[in-house]
């Protein structure tokens, strides 16, 4: 279960100064209090932000080097000297390189512009500086994007004869090029040190041509999105006149990658033309993006930018195969550690970070995938905002030869014999230095929805955009306990939730109608969107997540007592059974508090048989993480995913066997003096109760479309949820009905015996 934390908390005082804001500004309170709590907290930074322009971009000449540079720019022009801009593999790189080798032309000077393959590593390379000399014997050596971590190779270039100049936006180490460096990062009259490489390009190149350079606007705003900086300053004005220009007349070169018909945002370049660039990179072919942008003609544009696309998916079928081959790996090792460590000769270097991404967001800890080349393990680690994996290698480096990187993401190569060595010493590390608050899944929420919603409001919030990193769209909180929820067509994963303060889209969310509706409190955390239909606007909330308590169980009787009967249709799984009696699993649960076991209860009084179980969270009907923490895990919906953990505990008896698919093979303990199967007692099993049913269902009372046998049950009010979803449950287990398209249909003519049902034979045992 994810943990709320508010992005913001204000004291009287800093309220004070909110609604003085406001006022100056023109704004509803509730958009002052995002931008104070984000830093933004004067007039004058107010109205930068909610109205980013060019006109707020910093002179070029603060940054330090930039004077120098241009100097010597125009020298080799005037002296007709040959110049290689030197970029990188990345969509960074290529747009940097983009914006560079074109301000070169535009100045008069032809470049020839060289883009290292992902597999020549990162940065100046001496192999890549032979191979340019060969080619074209530079005067004139200009990065982008890289070379201010490269002094021995800037060196190695100026033994050859030529002069450099690194434009660079990276960390400064502690030994500084000999040469022209141009970087934000110095301490310089530069008040704005966040931009990426090619936005550091993009001032070299209004430094040398003014502003006719900001038709390359479109170039650093994808850059700035796609290499994940801060979407404050500079970068927010950079991407919001970028955004301008690609909505305005977008070029060729990257049209292909965006709608038709919608306006293209942040979150577009983030994920419609960002992956494709840098799939190119990922795929060996990284100068096939430049290639791209810097064609003229159509047809080429079309077959680079098919190929760029080709890439993509190609890139996504790599990832995907990468994703499974990894969580197998977990299966068989388990994830049960402070760290995910794990390593294959097949893997792709290219696509490990991506992946180590995806698994430390999924599994809430820091991971590091190893690609195995002879005895070397070459690896990216990714972690979660709380734990600076940075450090953690740095504390560990006894058993690395080389690692790099920031608090979040790194690069780290060992040797294959020292794998475990660092798995345990990480650990060891975590866990000391970590509580285990530091692990759980936590979600930042700018305010609460109490009243219907404010049109006013949520166009104020579209002032934010664009977001991304470092501006994150903020996300609401509603609290509600029953809402209605409908399919947005038959049969669609994807439902519409009704609340009286406003309309909810849920994508994917059909798998947790039995929750929505429930009557237990939640708190349904969205973002507003505004959507435009035949001229007229209407507000919805999109869904991320929903957050409950541990008691919302005792709100679902009837809703448990349902998924619990339905549950029964599922067939018994083999599992290594056995048994310990309440006591025992009392006294295992007070050791629990890290990872791999779940705890099952089949009904809400379950939890109270037990003494220890407040320490661990309680989940309902599905588990909202897929971190494998230790928890209770609530009348578990048959399909439920527990593949991952290594101890399923069942805190009462099942009713008639283990029906959970994932926990086949699983180690299973069952309390042996358990009693739980009180949702069975009561029901219909008489053949003239189920007669009375069967009647009802026949005259059409159930039929709804759409929906699946337990939402009928509910929405149906001529019976009880219980009588009517196991009658039902009865009857298409003996072919009376079928549930056709979400639509129950009476099969007429057939004939059949109850003992036929398998649910009615458990049924019946508990109560005839």
């Amino acid at each position: 279960m994810k943990k709320i934390v508010p992005e913001y908390e204000f004291s009287d005082e800093q309220l004070n100064t909110v609604k003085s804001l406001a006022k100056q500004c023109s704004l509803m309170e509730e958009t002052v209090k995002i931008l104070y709590g984000r830093g933004i907290d004067d007039e004058e930074k107010i109205e930068k932000f909610i109205r980013p322009s060019r006109d707020n971009f910093i002179s070029p000449f603060k940054m330090s080097g930039m004077k120098e540079a241009v100097e010597l720019i125009t020298r080799a022009r005037d002296e007709d000297w040959s110049v290689v801009v030197y970029g990188d593999y990345d969509a960074d790189g290529v747009c940097a390189s983009t914006i560079m080798s074109s301000a070169l032309r535009d100045f008069g000077i032809e470049p020839f512009v060289y883009i290292p393959e992902r597999r020549d590593g990162y940065g100046l390379n001496r192999n890549a500086i032979d191979e340019i000399f060969e080619e074209c014997f530079p005067q004139l050596f200009i990065t982008v994007d890289c070379g201010i971590s490269c002094a021995e190779e800037v060196e190695y270039i100026k033994e050859q004869g030529a002069e450099v100049i690194v434009t660079d936006h990276h960390e400064l180490p502690d030994k500084i090029p000999d040469c022209i460096c141009v970087n934000p990062k110095f301490n310089d009259g530069y008040i704005y040190d966040n931009l990426c490489g090619a936005g550091v390009a993009l001032k070299t190149a209004v430094a040398l041509n003014g502003e006719s350079a900001y038709k390359y606007l479109d170039f650093a705003a994808i850059a700035t999105v796609a290499d994940s900086v801060p979407l404050t300053g500079e970068n927010r004005d950079i991407v919001y006149e970028g955004l301008k220009l690609i909505n305005g007349s977008p070029r060729k070169c990257y049209s292909h990658f965006l709608s038709k018909t919608d306006s293209a945002t942040s979150q577009t370049i983030a994920f419609g033309i960002a992956p494709k660039i840098n799939a190119a990179g990922r795929m060996g072919n990284a100068r096939s993006a430049l290639s791209l942008f810097t064609e003229t003609d159509e047809n080429k544009i079309f077959d680079l930018a098919s190929s760029l696309m080709a890439y993509n998916t190609e890139r996504q079928k790599y990832c995907d195969e990468l994703y499974l081959c990894a969580k197998n790996k977990l299966k068989e090792r388990g994830a049960y550690g402070k760290v995910i460590m794990l390593w294959d000769e097949g893997w792709n270097t290219g696509f490990v970070g991506i992946v180590a991404a995806r698994l430390s967001d999924e599994f809430s800890r820091p991971v590091i995938l190893f690609v195995r080349n002879g005895d070397d393990l070459k690896g990216s680690a990714r972690s979660v905002e709380n734990v600076n994996i940075f450090e953690a290698l740095k504390a560990c480096g006894r058993y690395i030869k080389e690692f790099g990187g920031h608090a979040q993401a790194a690069g780290v190569n060992i040797n294959v014999l020292d794998f475990e060595n660092l798995e345990e010493a990480l650990n060891e590390y975590l866990s000391e230095r970590y509580t285990a608050e530091d692990f759980e899944p936590a979600v930042l929420v700018s305010g609460k929805l109490t009243a219907p919603y404010s049109i006013r409001f949520a166009k104020e919030l579209e002032m934010l955009e664009p977001f991304g990193v470092g501006n994150r769209r903020p996300l609401f909180e509603l609290e509600e306990c029953a809402l209605e929820v409908r399919p947005v067509k038959p049969l669609s994963p994807h439902v519409s939730v009704k609340s009286n303060k406003i309309e909810l889209i849920y994508f994917g969310g059909s798998r947790h109608t039995l929750l929505m509706e429930s009557p237990a409190p939640k708190r349904y955390l969205f973002d507003y969107n505004i959507t435009t239909f035949r001229g007229k606007q209407s507000v919805k909330g999109y869904i991320r997540e929903i957050v409950y308590s541990r008691t919302a169980g005792k709100y679902c009787e009837e809703q448990i007592a349902v998924n619990n009967i339905l549950s029964l249709c599922s067939p018994v799984v083999k599992a290594e059974e056995s048994y310990m009696t309440r006591e025992e699993i009392d006294r295992h649960i007070s050791e629990c508090g890290g990872y791999g076991t779940v705890f099952i209860a089949p009904e809400y009084e379950t939890l109270s048989k037990y003494e220890n179980l407040s320490r661990l969270p309680v989940e309902l009907f599905r588990l909202s993480s897929g971190n494998l923490a230790d928890c209770v895990l609530l009348s578990p919906v048959a399909d439920c995913d527990l593949s991952g953990y290594k101890r399923i505990v069942f805190l009462d008896k099942p009713a008639d066997g283990v029906r959970i698919a994932s926990a086949e093979g699983k180690q299973v303990i069952i309390c042996s003096d358990g009693t739980g199967n009180n949702c069975l007692k009561g029901l219909p099993c008489k053949r003239t109760e189920l007669l009375k049913i069967f009647a009802g269902v026949s005259a059409g009372a159930p039929g709804m479309s759409g929906y699946s046998i337990g939402e009928i049950a509910f929405k149906n009010k001529m019976f009880s949820p219980r009588e009517l979803a196991f009658a039902l449950a009865v009857f298409e287990q003996l072919s009376l009905v079928s549930l056709e398209n979400g639509r129950v249909t009476v099969n007429r003519g057939v004939k059949t015996e109850l003992a036929n049902s398998e649910l009615y034979n458990i049924v019946s045992k508990v109560n005839l």
